[in-house]
């Protein structure tokens, strides 16, 4: 009965007929032709579009506006003929308005309406011009220091007096205290910077005291400066892996090794494994179900119901409610029952996931090299990330810089000749155009936006999202069609290992890329299309979030969550569709329905599979990063001694960067082995499936799953009739 419900399974015409026994089939196919050529054209295009914007990016674009900060007429500090002098001074922060002025000022290149100079090292005390400094016979280079003004003037002969000087902003008023944050001088407010001993009595702006000069610029910069010192702990950073990298690089390898290890050790291990997770849940099911009876047990004298509580938002007080635990207790019950009948009723489904796993096992222990393919998956995507970055890099500096004409001193009379949006040349510019505005200034404003590329910049950008996330779909399909034909010509080699072609992986990498790009291109399409919907709509709902009423909160909502399932469910059609691209060579649709269908013919099998197998992997996972995480704790932390080694804790800066350095990179590791054994069970089970549709074990139409798989389904392979 239970063989005739197998069959009836495997035989429902709602989703198509089953596979038809073919004499020829061996497995992968050798005489296939390229599929998907429309696409595999549009794909082509596509990227030669690609490498056409990187080249306009390249020729127009700068990243020196970001990587350096520029001084009034523009020129980089750090670079050039200011090589010597890397740090950008502000004559004037308290023009910035607030922090997050400066701080928007700083990042994104844009200027301050005060002088900017670039200076070898910003100042480290205060200082303020000293009143003598205004008196008939005073010689500015006695008060001033020419280190801090303007390059072009110098202070040696000049016929400026200081009231001059300043006016048109030659050279600084005041300074204070600064630190260099990502090359740019902003005020140090922490450690001493404020011991009344090192502010001179004379530190006062126009119209202020000592104490309220300093606190505008406490509350101007203040919010910057005291947590948000990049360079620093960026430097302090860099200086603990330059001191541990070889140890980072130690945990690595370990994180390897035992990934390896475990994959080939759950070839034994997998029963026992799953039995007891099995257990384990049913044995956690049990335990709360007989605390929820002793908690209800316990309250049978209370008065207290759900009508005496009302609504609170003290769950300590439901706890105390005996319909509570009562609650619990059927809801655990219910699912204690289910999970029970689904173990009886399902349990040769579970034996079939564990032969899987186990056949899965043995072949990568037959094709090693599989276990290695992530390197070159995570290669390209190296490739497609760094290319993305410097291209929106390059993009976002596209454009010759503009420099306007700016009154440094905006209420300084006869500044009103200045027009709004007056360009000038930094080489060229003279005050004198200006007698009437001495503290006229030619600075740096922005970057061009009137030529045409640089009009289109915005479309380039969403144009590099677009290509990027084709490509690196495209790549993630290529390892998936790459790994699925290499474990299917294990699958489908009768005596193994006798059978299995030389070299599979590299065999089955030369076929995606000779006849399927198109179809991986077409998968990786309708997969990005669906990525770009939900990006959208996270950019709206974080663009609108302010404005939204609870009835568009809970449109966008349903929105983002269909979008999220919709984009699960094309990975896994994808996936599949894959394994039947690398077999049949199939065009995608084609290969995608054959896929569908023999999935839905097993619906059950799938499901059963399906859980158990991310569950085995979700613990193997947890236990090589977890494993790795705590012992990289324990040593990076000072807790294990390392006699012999020259490595000192105690000379870190912040230990738990290596920590999370090499946690996540254990991650990384993990997943890529991990994610080979995945794709080896979805492929050997999609073959599995096939095998029964194709074959009976008759000699004319023998089984190639293993002996194990036919004694868990009661099959085997009748020998051949003699004479």
């Amino acid at each position: 009965m239970g063989r005739n419900k197998q069959e009836e399974e495997q035989n429902n015409p709602e989703y198509g007929e089953p596979t038809q026994f073919d004499p020829t089939f061996t497995g992968p196919i050798h005489n296939r032709s390229c599929t998907d050529i429309i696409c595999c054209v549009l794909f082509m295009l596509v990227i030669a579009g690609y490498i056409v914007v990187g080249i306009l990016a390249w020729l127009y674009g700068d990243p020196r506006h970001v990587l350096y900060p520029r001084n009034s007429t523009g020129m980089f500090c750090g670079v050039g003929q200011n090589k010597d002098k890397p740090n950008v001074m502000y004559f004037d922060i308290l023009k910035c308005a607030t922090s997050t002025n400066v701080m928007a000022s700083a990042l994104q290149g844009l200027q301050c309406p005060t002088t900017q100079v670039c200076v070898k090292s910003c100042p480290s005390e205060f200082w303020m011009l000293s009143p003598l400094a205004y008196l008939p016979n005073a010689k500015p280079a006695n008060y001033f220091n020419q280190e801090y003004c303007v390059p072009s003037f110098q202070l040696q002969g000049t016929q400026y007096s200081a009231m001059d000087i300043v006016n048109k902003e030659l050279c600084p008023l005041f300074y204070m205290p600064t630190t260099s944050v990502l090359g740019r001088c902003l005020p140090s407010l922490g450690g001493n910077a404020y011991n009344p001993s090192n502010i001179p009595t004379n530190f006062t702006l126009p119209g202020l005291n000592v104490n309220q000069t300093l606190a505008a610029i406490r509350n101007a910069t203040g919010e910057v400066t005291n947590s948000f010192n990049i360079k620093d702990v960026g430097l302090r950073i860099f200086e603990d892996f330059a001191k541990s990298w070889q140890w980072i690089v130690a945990g690595l390898v370990i994180a390897m090794v035992v990934s390896v290890l475990f994959l080939i050790l759950l070839r034994f291990t997998a029963p026992v494994l799953i039995w007891v997770l099995i257990v384990g849940v049913l044995a956690v099911g049990a335990f709360g179900i007989w605390y929820c009876y002793n908690e209800y047990m316990s309250l049978a004298n209370s008065s207290l119901t759900f009508n005496n509580v009302g609504l609170t938002p003290n769950v300590q007080v439901y706890l105390q409610v005996r319909d509570t635990w009562l609650a619990f207790l059927i809801i655990l019950s219910i699912v204690e029952a289910i999970l029970l009948l689904a173990l009886i009723f399902l349990r040769t489904r579970i034996l079939i996931a564990i032969a899987l796993i186990q056949e899965t096992s043995k072949a990568l222990g037959h094709m090693m090299s599989t276990l290695f393919y992530p390197i070159v998956t995570f290669v390209l995507l190296l490739v497609c990330v760094s290319y993305w970055g410097i291209t929106a890099l390059y993009l976002a500096t596209s454009g010759a810089p503009i420099y306007k004409v700016v009154a440094m001193n905006s209420g300084q009379a006869g500044c009103s000749i200045i027009r709004a949006n007056q360009t000038c040349d930094p080489e060229t510019f003279n005050t004198t155009q200006y007698p009437t505005c001495p503290s006229a200034r030619c600075i740096f404003i922005n970057y061009n936006t009137e030529g045409l590329f640089q009009r289109n910049l915005f479309n380039l950008q969403i144009y590099n999202v677009i290509a990027f996330l084709w490509c690196v779909n495209f790549v993630i399909a290529l390892g998936h069609c790459t790994l699925a034909g290499t474990f299917a010509s294990y699958y489908w080699a009768f005596s193994k290992p006798a059978d299995i072609p030389t070299f599979p992986l590299i065999q089955s990498f030369m076929r995606a890329l000779r006849y399927h790009v198109g179809s991986l291109a077409f998968g990786a399409l309708i997969l990005t299309l669906v990525q770009l919907v939900r990006i959208i709509l996270e950019y709206l709902d974080h663009k609108f979030k302010e404005a939204q009423n609870p009835c568009t909160r809970f449109i966008m909502c349903c929105l983002k969550c269909c979008f999220w399932c919709l984009e699960k469910f094309i990975k896994f059609l994808n996936r599949n569709a894959y394994i039947m691209i690398a077999i049949y060579g199939k065009n995608f649709c084609v290969s995608a329905k054959n896929a569908f269908s023999l999935l839905m013919r097993n619906i059950i099998r799938v499901v059963v599979l399906d859980k158990v197998t991310d569950l085995l992997l979700f613990f193997g996972k947890l236990l090589v990063v977890g494993g790795i995480g705590v012992l990289a704790f324990f040593f990076f932390s000072g807790r294990i001694q390392t006699p012999g080694t020259t490595f000192e804790t105690a000379a870190l800066n912040y230990y738990w960067m290596p920590i999370i350095t090499v946690v996540f990179g254990a991650y990384l590791i993990a997943h890529g082995f991990f994610s080979v054994y995945n794709m080896g069970v979805d492929t050997l089970f999609l073959c599995f499936l096939e095998d029964l549709e194709r074959n009976d074990g008759s000699p004319q139409k023998p089984y190639f799953m293993s002996k194990n798989l036919m004694k868990i389904l009661n099959k085997k392979n009748k020998p051949a009739k003699t004479g």
